[in-house]
């Protein structure tokens, strides 16, 4: 295996990213059906976060060996990696794509078969800014922040996977220093573009020590839906208690564990998402460095989301009547019950066979289908789906970095927003879901040729 990382080795089927030679493909062959046959892996005691195909695997946070699988969305390629159109006769890596469930924190994992420096490159495919409602929700948290924290010139934010500069430019337009970390150097560019200072690595207790030795703590740490994106949670949460002041806050969003199982948000699994969080699970994990949840915000985003605030257990505060509200809506949801997880598995397969029923059943009809957005989701979707250009023909997105690509494993080609307008389709497949209310809107003018709406989460709907 490659030092620093992962299980498989990243060197033999990385390079070139697809020109893998045959014996390079034999070998990931070899590695996948050992772990098939073996079911898990395990962690090593050199790194935190590694693991052995064909191994027990143990929790990321408190390292109890891991028994329970909640879900198996069988192989998936990355979900971000975009196809070229040079690429389309090269083949393809797919991976296993499950998650298992820690009995002793409720820690939700995915088995990671390559290292997130493999996913978070220079070539990227998520920018933050396309999504005009993500853009007004980072504007109104720099509104809520700047008088409930008292920032001001004399302030430091950091942001942790601050993207494209698409919430820290805010803070620079007010004149409140900050400063963006961020390892994909092609979003951290765009980033620069609006002024917002970033450096180009990944966050990591070594790199908040250099910066705390520098005189550089933060009084506010901003991470929204980064968290499921570290394999090394540990060393990641050390980091955030280094970082901040004595004073400081960090906030954190996160997709709600809670939200993902009632809505059966499979789609939300995928191989850059490493863990998925209830607040219980939150509040063990930053205990264990220091730090406190002293509230809780409930949020929309993201299919429902979860907004804490963290400080130093040093400065005794008491938390908020809503996170021990929230805690025990959970208990109550059975997120400390094995049998909520395991039932999971089969509520999956049951809204993919929904979803296959209906567009089998619209081919057959003679109709048009297209899909809007190509988001890292709805390539899961696709690929546990099984659906192809004979059931979708194209997708649209609004992201210059994907259009003329084509979407990992189904090879589904991705064309400008206008796209629709030309094909004139009967019914737009919404695969960032989330977003439906976004798009609907945007797209409201086909309506005026009979199209319609489908939206594949929690169960497929056709909106009228």
């Amino acid at each position: 295996m490659s030092e620093g990382h992962g299980y498989l080795d990243s060197a033999s089927w990385f390079q070139g990213k697809y020109s893998m030679n045959k014996s390079a493909v034999a070998n990931v062959n070899n590695d996948l059906q050992g772990s098939t046959a073996s079911g898990s892996m395990v962690q090593t005691g050199e790194t935190e976060g590694h693991a052995l195909i064909g191994k027990t695997m143990c929790c990321r946070f408190c390292g109890t060996g891991l028994e329970h699988s909640m879900v198996n969305l069988g192989l998936s390629p990355l979900c971000e990696d975009f196809i070229c159109q040079n690429e389309l006769d090269r083949p393809e890596v797919f991976l296993p794509l499950e998650v298992l469930v820690c009995s002793e924190c409720w820690l939700v994992q995915a088995r990671e078969y390559c290292s997130n420096t493999e996913i978070f490159d220079d070539d990227y495919g998520y920018y933050s800014s396309y999504s005009t409602s993500w853009l007004e929700h980072a504007s109104r948290y720099v509104d809520m922040s700047i008088p409930r924290f008292k920032l001001d010139a004399d302030s430091f934010v950091v942001e942790i996977a601050s993207n494209d500069g698409y919430l820290l430019k805010n803070f620079v337009d007010k004149g409140i220093p900050c400063l963006g970390i961020d390892p994909a150097g092609n979003v951290a560019a765009a980033a620069e573009t609006v002024g917002v200072k970033t450096r180009v690595e990944f966050f990591t207790d070594e790199l908040a020590s250099g910066m705390r030795d520098n005189g550089e703590q933060a009084d506010l740490i901003i991470g929204n839906n980064v968290l499921a994106h570290t394999p090394y949670i540990n060393d990641f949460i050390a980091g955030v208690a280094t970082l901040l002041k004595p004073e400081g806050t960090a906030t954190f969003e996160f997709p709600h564990l809670m939200q993902l199982i009632e809505q059966c948000q499979f789609d939300t699994i995928y191989h850059e998402h490493y863990s998925y969080y209830s607040l219980y699970t939150i509040c063990r994990m930053f205990d264990s460095v220091g730090l406190q949840v002293v509230d809780v915000q409930k949020l929309k985003t993201a299919g429902g989301s979860l907004r804490v605030f963290l400080e130093h257990k040093a400065l005794g505060h008491t938390p908020s009547e809503s996170v021990a509200a929230i805690l025990a809506e959970e208990v109550d949801a059975g997120l400390r019950d094995m049998s909520t997880y395991l039932a999971f598995g089969a509520r999956a397969a049951e809204v993919k066979n929904e979803l296959l029923t209906l567009l089998i059943q619209l081919k057959r009809e003679g109709k048009r289908v297209i899909g809007y957005g190509a988001p890292g989701k709805g390539n899961t979707l696709l690929n546990y789906c099984g659906i192809k250009t004979d059931l979708l023909s194209s997708t649209c997105d609004k992201s210059l970095h994907k259009h003329g690509r084509f979407c990992p494993g189904s090879r589904i080609p991705i064309f400008p927003p206008e796209h629709i307008d030309e094909m004139k389709p009967d019914y737009v497949l919404i695969l960032p879901w989330n977003l439906q209310r976004e798009i609907t809107t945007q797209l409201a003018h086909v309506r005026d040729w009979g199209c319609k709406f489908i939206v594949p989460i929690p169960h497929p709907l056709i909106l009228d």
